[in-house]
This record gives structure tokens, sequence and C-alpha cells, in this order.
């Protein structure tokens, strides 16, 4: 850089010439921007008042960089991330949680978010900086949703409220897990639509508190099914208006079952309630005795009612009709399993008065296997105005009689043991539609009786998939269509082998591993080990 010196530069002056040139140096690194001997650019009238030309103009601080984001840390964990390069989102006073335009249905998506990141809830007002948008829109499969991180805020869109929930639940997941929710874009659904927890309430107590837990858990891990069997041979669990004298001491009241409806709903989940019968009504028949079968030697299996006697049916399809009306779900389950006048070695033989009842009704060549296939049908017709979708357990389908149980039954396989309970192939041959329940991974039976041992998520997490309908060989996977999800079941045969607590701790992890492959069912990348790492960190 060249100088015009007029003279020697004596005291400030010299000292402002030092600080300029150290400032200059500072600002280029310690390097000159051109040639030391380079002429000033520009006209004469440029330079500085001395004849120097003027400071060069300081290098500007680089922007900062960031590496390509990773996928959100969930359970499930979300099936497609778009990474991009960016600080992600964090939650933060000035930010709070909005409702785009003619999205007005998601206030308690909105809401419950908001309070879970402690940021404030702003209602339909335009996104700034730091927000959370929710919005509705789009064409995507039920449940799906978008969530796309980017200048600072979050925007979670779907085509249905349910699907908007669950991208809630990834980012208050992540958040959960890393302190935020990293750039990009997530684009997720489920692989399976219905997916969830089925609960025996009817043999062991559960309280209205206990349920709510167990639905709050469910909505977090993306689970949308909740299955009631309130009814069987040790008790009946919710009051009835029609027939009180049923009801067992310890019960919910209609109250109680409103409440835990309402959070359902909030959380997307479904409740599917069940009255098994013409077996599992034990409670009933302790109120009305003369409707107990008897085999032709007098002996009165537990808990089976006498289908050949029509105060039966009617008992029966009063407590249907009154809580079909109670609860609004798209679902209602019929039980129909373990009917044991159909586990006899010659149910004809044994119940005599059973198969006279089936040649009078269905004609010579009936059996008691078709009345029993008529009862289930029935009861289904009971039901069936009301527009729910119809399930029974797969060992009340019969083959070979001369009655079929109703083509819109959805089976809910849950073993080949029984008499009467076929390889799952044959039902999904024949067109039905399944979900799966499969005793050997999912049933979380109390107190282990009759070989069972309880269900490990590590299990279900590395060895099921909805495929592996019975035992541990996965039908044709042609077949995965029919198959609509599956259910993590707890059955309380033994009741007091745990407390509700104890059961609670015991289905964490593996109803954790269950919503993953509900989700996604090809192998997961984690490790078991990083996925229970991370189920127990995102908990609550």
């Amino acid at each position: 850089m060249r100088y015009s010196i007029r003279g020697p530069r004596r005291g400030p002056a010299l000292l402002a010439t030092s600080v300029a040139l150290a400032t200059v140096a500072a600002c280029s690194g310690g390097s000159a921007s051109g040639p030391a001997s380079a002429p000033s650019p520009g006209p004469a009238t440029s330079a500085s008042p001395t004849g120097a030309p003027p400071p060069p103009s300081p290098t500007p601080t680089p922007t900062r960089t960031y590496p390509l984001s990773s996928a959100p840390l969930t359970v499930p964990a979300v099936r497609a991330h778009e990474a991009a390069r960016g600080p992600g989102w964090k939650p933060a006073p000035t930010g709070g949680v909005v409702i785009a335009a003619n999205s007005g249905g998601l206030a308690d998506e909105g809401k419950l978010i908001a309070g879970e990141l402690g940021i404030p809830y702003r209602g339909a007002v335009a996104a700034g900086p730091g927000d959370v948008e929710l919005a509705l829109g789009g064409t995507g499969a039920p449940e799906s949703y978008t969530l796309a991180v980017q200048g600072g805020r979050v925007r979670i869109s779907g085509p249905d409220e349910a699907g908007v929930f669950y991208g809630t639940r990834t980012l208050k997941q992540s958040v959960k897990a890393t302190g935020a929710m990293p750039e990009g874009t997530v684009n997720d659904r489920p692989a399976k639509p219905q997916r969830g927890l089925n609960v025996d309430t009817a043999r062991k107590h559960f309280t209205a508190a206990w349920i709510e837990d167990r639905i709050r858990e469910m909505g977090d891990l993306k689970l949308n099914q909740l299955g009631l069997h309130f009814s069987d041979d040790q008790g009946f669990r919710i009051a009835s208006d029609s027939h009180p004298e049923v009801v067992s001491a310890q019960h919910l009241t209609k109250a109680e079952v409103r409440r835990i409806l309402a959070l359902a709903a909030e959380r997307h989940v479904t409740v599917v309630p069940e009255i098994d019968s013409p077996g599992h009504l034990g409670a009933v028949i302790a109120a009305h005795p003369d409707l107990q079968l008897r085999s032709a030697s007098g002996r009165a299996p537990r808990g089976a009612v006498d289908i050949a006697n029509p105060a039966s049916a009617k008992i029966v399809d009063d407590l249907l009709r009154e809580y079909a009306q109670l609860f609004p779900g798209a679902y209602w389950h019929l039980g129909a399993d373990e009917y044991v006048a159909l586990m006899a070695k010659d149910p004809e033989a044994t119940h005599p008065k059973l198969a006279q009842a089936a040649k009078a009704k269905y004609g010579p060549s009936a059996r008691v296997q078709d009345l029993a296939t008529g009862w289930l049908n029935d009861r289904a017709a009971v039901v069936r105005p009301t527009g729910k979708t119809l399930k029974a357990w797969n060992d009340g389908f019969f083959t070979g009689g001369v009655v079929n149980a109703a083509e819109d039954l959805e089976v809910e396989y849950w073993t080949g043991k029984e008499i009467g309970a076929r390889p799952p192939v044959p039902y999904l041959s024949q067109g039905r539609k399944m979900v799966n329940l499969n005793d050997e991974y999912l049933y979380y039976v109390l107190g282990e009786p009759n070989d069972f041992a309880y269900p490990t998520g590590r299990r279900i997490y590395e060895q099921w998939t909805p495929l592996v309908v019975r035992g541990t060989t996965p039908v044709p996977a042609k077949y995965d269509p029919q198959i609509l999800g599956a259910r993590f079941a707890v059955w309380c045969d033994l009741a007091n082998s745990q407390t509700p607590a104890q059961v609670a701790a015991g289905i964490r992890l593996p109803l954790a591993a269950l919503s993953q492959k509900v989700w996604n069912p090809t192998k997961p990348t984690a490790s078991w080990e990083r996925f229970r790492a991370l189920a127990e960190r995102v908990r609550g």
C-alpha cells in the first residue's frame, strides 16, 4: 500500500496510523487483500487528504453453517425424514402454538402440545418467529402428517386431525429426547389402521384413572384402539340401567366411562367394547341361573349360557343395545370364543338339547356349531344398525356347517389351540379381514397360567411382525392388506398376581415395541438396547 508522506508523523497522528494498520491486518486475517506494490484503484479524488487511498472494507463475518440434520428420535420411529441444514427448533418463551386458517378443529391438539412444551397457545393467528403452526389439509393417507422445520418455525399439517395429532407427538418426543426438533421435513404415516391395547377389566377391576393413564400412553405411541373386555365369568364392570342386577360391586360408572371416552377422543383412541357371548357370561348367569347351559349328564360348564333358551338371547341383546349407545366408536366386539359346548369331543351327544334346537332351526343336517354360528349372526344383527364394524374371536368361526358367520365380521385372531380354531390362512383365503392378537407374542396373562409367559418388548421388537398371526411363522405376504393391525392384550386370569401398577409397568416396553411394528413393520434400524433406552427417555 502506497502512502504520500509530506513529512514525518509525530505524536497522536503516528499512533492513529499504527492503529489503522493493525485493524486492517486483523480484518484480513493478517494478509493483505492484494500485492503490496499494487496502485490504489479509482480516481485521485477518492484518496485521503494525505494522498493515501481509503482503507479497505472489512471482510464480512462468515454465515454459520450447520451439518445435515438427523431424523428426530421418537417411538415409533418416523418413516421418512428429509435432512436439511439449519438450527432446528427449540421451545422458547417468544414462540407459541397457532392454528392455521380453516383448521379450527385442531384447537384441542394445539392446547395440548402448547402445555406439554411450556409455550403459549395463541389460537387462530398468523405464525410468527419461533411458532408451531398446526394445519389441516393435503391429500395424504388417513392419519398421515408432514412436519416441516425451517426458518425457526415448525409447521405440522395433515389431511385429518389424527394425523396432525401424531405430528405433535413426534415434536413432543423429539424435544423430550434431545431438547429440539431437527431441521428438515418429516413425512410419516402408519402401516396399519388398527393399533392398540386390549384390557380385561372383567376379571380384574381397573379404575378410570388407570385406564386414562393407558390412553395417554397410547396416544404418545400413536396407538389408536383400546379394547375393553368388561364382561366375563368373574365380573361385569360397567353400570347398567337395563340389567343392574348383573353388575359387580367394583365397576365403572357411566359418568366415568364418558370421561374415559372424552379423553380417548382427545387422544384419537377409539374404545372397542366387548360383551363376550355365548361363553364367558358367568356374571350374568350368577344373577340369572335359569340361563345356565347343562349337559346331558347335568354338568353346568362355567360361563356358558343355554343358547337354545330365548331368554339368553333377550338379556344379551338388552345389554348390547344399551352399551352400543354408550360407546360411540366405530367398532363392536361380539366375543364368541371358547363356548364350552363346542369344546366337547362330541357336542351333539354331550348337549342333545342344543343339537335338537339346531336341527329345528336350521334343518336336519345342522349341528351345535350351526346353532352357535346363528347366535353370533343374531347378535351381530342387533348391533349392525348402529353402523359399527363388528368383530369376533377366531375360534367363533366354524367351517363345514350349514350356517356361516356373517361376511362383514372381522376376525380377531388370538389362538390356534382351541377346538375349531383353524390356522390363519383359511380365514384369509376366504377374504376375511383380520386383526392380530397372537397369543405367542401379544398375550400378557396375569399369573402366567397354561404355559403362558409374560411377553417381552425385545421379543416383539426383534421377532414379531403383523404377518406373524399364529405361533412364530408369518403368513404369506400377499395377505398383508387383509391384516388390519394388532393389539397387545392384558388378560387377568389370576387377577391378584399383579397390582394395576405392576401391570402398567410390565406392559410398557411391549406396548412400545408393538407401536414400532404396527407403524412400520420393516426391520428396525436401531438395536433393541437403543430402542429401549429411547422408549424410557421419551415416556410420559
